[in-house]
């Protein structure tokens, strides 16, 4: 697809609004008409025309299982790993499905568990709980945040054929059914979220999630936005899944209104490739040459509550800009920076080359993992930032930029770049898939 610009025989065009997922509420900024510009969204994902019918036939009729009905007979157990409050996933409209099918199939509902999949993450509040799975399963099902720094309620599996040791949570490893429900979207690690990802690192001790998240993997050039065959992380995953007996996956793609795009139900590795299959579809932008500055977003609410979220979004636009060029991010981060590790690794190390040199022979720390992968953008691009809620003692430690307001960042991302200088515009940021020739330079 080419560029094009704001320019016409009939004069100057004022210039251009452009709607950006920002917090809850959006936020509109205003390019000049000097540039070629270029607009990348999930343009051709429709929501299904009944997602309530298209939810039955995934369970009822799965990829490469039986029906979850006949999964449940017989047995006395199940668990159900769900996304914490930074995903979108439309549980509250999937999980009455799958809960009565379990309970159908003979299953008490005292018997029922649903995890939240928190991994290293904040556990969710009550609030939230009641949010990601609604208020009615909330008041009637056992809804239960996962744990990872506490061993003790985790089961040892074992290590990889890698080496990595395996402690998945108790609670799922127990139970006679072992099911997931997510969705998929692009990822900065795994190259797709989903499937997997629902059980390590999201019910995984954090002796675990730190080799996951080790230079060996996160400095592979395969672990990236949109690379999956040859990534080492998801091999791994997978494998992880598999020694934890994951029984039956539910995903969804998701349009950029949230609305239900695909099912995809049953074997986890089965359908978890026809759903990234669906996504890598209807997702991916091709640029015919790299931007010379691009401005992204880390998707809007719930994905910018935190800055360590709203890297997903830098990662992602690395993709499309040429070496040298800048990203801007504008991201609400109204929760702050994230973690307390993720906090103290922003003020003690200001220059992203000394981070990563620190990094060599010495032991995984908790959240390491995304300033290592911001880290290595900076070897490639300028960063500029607008993240109002970040405090402003964090932006001396940003690697970039930091601006007061949409509007300066805005005016110092694009100011001195000549006339025809080539600009995208993510307004989802890590929801969609772009990519461009000759920026593909590897990072790591």
């Amino acid at each position: 697809m080419q560029w094009f610009g704001f320019r016409s025989d009939c004069g100057t065009l004022e210039p251009m609004r452009i709607d950006l997922a920002f917090g809850k509420t959006g936020l509109g900024i205003d390019l000049p008409d000097r540039f070629n510009l270029r607009i990348l969204e999930a343009r051709s994902a429709q929501p299904l025309p009944n997602w309530e019918e298209s939810v039955n036939a995934a369970l009822d009729s799965p990829i490469g299982r039986p029906s979850l009905r006949e999964m449940a007979a017989g047995k006395l157990s199940a668990a159900i790993s769900v996304c914490d409050i930074t995903r979108p996933v439309p549980n509250r409209l999937l999980l009455p499905a799958i809960l009565a099918r379990l309970e159908s199939a003979g299953i008490p509902r005292d018997g029922i568990v649903i995890l939240i999949a928190t991994g290293l993450h904040r556990p969710a509040t009550d609030d939230e709980i009641r949010e990601i799975v609604g208020p009615e399963i909330a008041a009637a099902y056992r809804v239960e945040n996962h744990f990872a720094r506490n061993l003790n309620e985790h089961t040892a599996l074992g290590p990889t054929s890698t080496g990595t040791p395996v402690f998945i949570d108790s609670r799922f490893v127990s139970a006679g059914l072992h099911i997931t429900l997510g969705f998929i979207e692009p990822h900065l690690m795994l190259g797709y979220s989903g499937g997997r990802k629902l059980i390590a690192p999201g019910l995984a001790a954090q002796e675990t999630i730190k080799v996951l998240h080790s230079p060996r993997f996160m400095q592979d050039p395969r672990t990236h936005e949109g690379s999956i065959e040859d990534n080492p992380l998801h091999r791994e995953l997978l494998e992880i899944a598999s020694m934890a007996r994951h029984d039956f996956m539910v995903d969804v793609a998701l349009t950029r209104r949230r609305e239900i795009a695909g099912v995809f139900a049953g074997d986890p590795v089965e359908a978890h490739r026809a759903g990234v299959a669906f996504v890598s579809r209807v997702m991916l932008e091709t640029l015919d040459e790299p931007a010379d500055a691009v401005i992204t977003t880390s998707a809007g609410y719930p994905l910018d509550l935190t800055f360590y979220q709203a890297v997903k979004g830098i990662t992602a636009a690395q993709h499309v800009v040429r070496p040298g060029g800048r990203i801007l991010l504008l991201a609400a981060c109204s929760e702050g920076p994230g973690a307390p590790e993720f906090r103290e690794m922003l003020r003690q190390w200001p220059d992203a080359v000394r981070f990563l040199d620190s990094l060599n022979g010495k032991p995984v720390v908790v959240d390491q993992w995304q300033l290592e992968k911001l880290a290595l953008v900076t070897r490639k691009a300028d960063l500029l930032f607008y993240v109002p809620g970040l405090p402003a003692d964090y932006y001396p430690s940003l690697w970039g930029t930091a601006y007061a307001s949409a509007g300066e960042a805005v005016e110092a991302l694009l100011g001195d770049l000549p006339d025809g200088a080539r600009v995208a515009v993510i307004p989802e940021g890590p929801y969609v898939l772009a990519k461009a020739p000759q920026a593909e330079l590897s990072v790591a």
